[in-house]
């Protein structure tokens, strides 16, 4: 069901042209989402009505959702899962809360400083997804950073189901965090709503969150007129394991993650073959036990899942590092030593009891993390995704100039007169060459 790529020995030089990655091609992408985006652009919420109804199926009048549809929702949640996604929000808003960023001063030169203000973006499109699966815990992971940012407007869009109306854990999740303006939206229709603005949906300056292929395309082809969070791609997992791992846990993680998606990935690096040989049986017994058995099968087996065999736990951090996933689990002796050597992961799960189903949910953290092995620059969904870093600089005349033979010798340097000439303007002497 799961592959085998052996690597014990000397590893390639570029490990990344070896281990399993996912297909998933936005660029051709790009050209399909091009014309549904200019049509929302065009005719903005006449073109959102018709694509809705052409790929979900369902033709509404206005996009926007009732206040009373989310209230209603949330009436009829089920008191168990009500007190669940009351509980992820505490613990999301308490780790979010403590990333809020204050404003510093630096004192350059004495009557000169700069000081570097966080200023919220004013208004964000946040996208749940509502594919395979419908995702609640998402609308939490977009909003509450959103929030303890201080951003003061922001609208949440998810697909419509067959009645018209997002799924009502989505709208119980949105009428629980507060937020009022939820639109019945998907994929490449959403984000272009969100970008141009509609008579429904004001225009907004950042998008977030993760979606298909689709949403993806839309998100890359509109980055400039609105910031994104990044191009989010099928889920994954590596799981990094010795022989001190249970095969048991291992194999359930790796097919947690599988059953999101036919295209999610799940990779087991391990310098154990033993451990390798009864995860693989575990697979095959726990598969046959689950509800997706066709998709997890199909993720389990494809090209971007496998078990990787490394000659040590050594070699397994440069696999794992040059992997950069989104999920990572260290399950080894001493799991805390070992995580605490990780450069590139979205998230990272130490030891045996905190698995990624607890980071899905209700570990604290954010579970909209970078994927397709852009966990070796980007990071994932936070506070910091909604500040902008703002700089402020108050000098004196006096701290001018001083500063300001230098500042003409550099405009003269780069044959830049105009800029010498403003200096020179608040002065009515000349400037000495330095």
């Amino acid at each position: 069901m799961i592959s085998r790529i052996d690597l014990r020995g000397p590893l390639p030089r570029d490990l990344r042209d070896v281990l399993p990655r996912a297909d998933l091609d936005v660029e051709a992408a790009l050209e399909k989402v091009r014309p549904i985006c200019e049509d929302v652009r065009h005719r903005g919420a006449a073109a959102v009505r018709e694509l809705t109804a052409r790929f979900d199926g369902v033709d509404l009048p206005t996009a926007r959702v009732p206040a009373e549809a989310a209230q209603a929702a949330l009436a009829g949640l089920d008191p168990q899962v009500r007190a669940a996604l009351e509980e992820a929000i505490r613990r999301t808003r308490l780790v979010h809360g403590d990333q809020r960023r204050t404003d510093v001063t630096t004192t350059v030169v004495p009557g000169g400083t700069v000081t570097e203000r966080w200023v919220p973006v004013d208004r964000v499109g946040l996208y749940a997804p509502g594919g395979l699966a419908v995702y609640p815990s998402s609308v939490i992971m977009n909003v509450v950073p959103a929030q303890e940012a201080g951003v003061e407007s922001m609208a949440v869009a998810s697909p419509p189901q067959a009645d018209g109306l997002p799924h009502p854990t989505i709208l119980a999740a949105c009428a629980l965090l507060g937020v009022e303006e939820v639109y019945a939206v998907g994929g490449a229709q959403a984000v272009a709503m969100f970008a141009y603005g509609t008579a429904d949906c004001a225009p907004v300056s950042m998008v977030t969150g993760p979606g298909n292929v689709w949403v993806a395309a839309a998100k890359r082809l509109l980055k400039g007129r609105i910031g994104i969070d990044a191009e989010a791609g099928p889920t994954e997992i590596a799981v990094l394991a010795d022989a001190t791992a249970d095969p048991v846990h291992v194999a359930a993680d790796l097919i947690s993650q599988a059953e999101h998606d036919p295209l999610a990935a799940a990779v087991l690096v391990t310098d154990s073959e033993d451990l390798a040989e009864a995860v693989e049986k575990e697979i095959s017994t726990q598969v046959a036990a689950t509800r997706h058995t066709e998709r997890i099968s199909a993720a389990l087996a494809g090209r971007q899942s496998g078990i990787v065999l490394v000659s040590s736990i050594e070699d397994g951090l440069r696999v794992v590092d040059a992997y950069a996933a989104e999920h990572l689990e260290i399950q080894t002796a001493d799991a805390a030593a070992v995580a605490a050597r990780v450069r590139n992961a979205g998230a990272v799960f130490v030891g045996a009891f905190a698995p990624v189903s607890l980071g899905d949910y209700l570990a604290g953290s954010n579970h909209v993390l970078p994927t397709g092995g852009c966990a070796c620059h980007s990071s994932g969904l936070s506070v910091q995704t909604f500040l902008r870093g703002v700089h402020v600089i108050d000098y004196t005349r006096a701290a001018l100039a001083e500063a300001a033979p230098l500042v003409c010798a550099l405009a003269d340097a780069e044959d830049l007169p105009g800029h010498g000439a403003a200096i020179r303007a608040r002065f009515d002497w000349e400037i000495p060459a330095p």
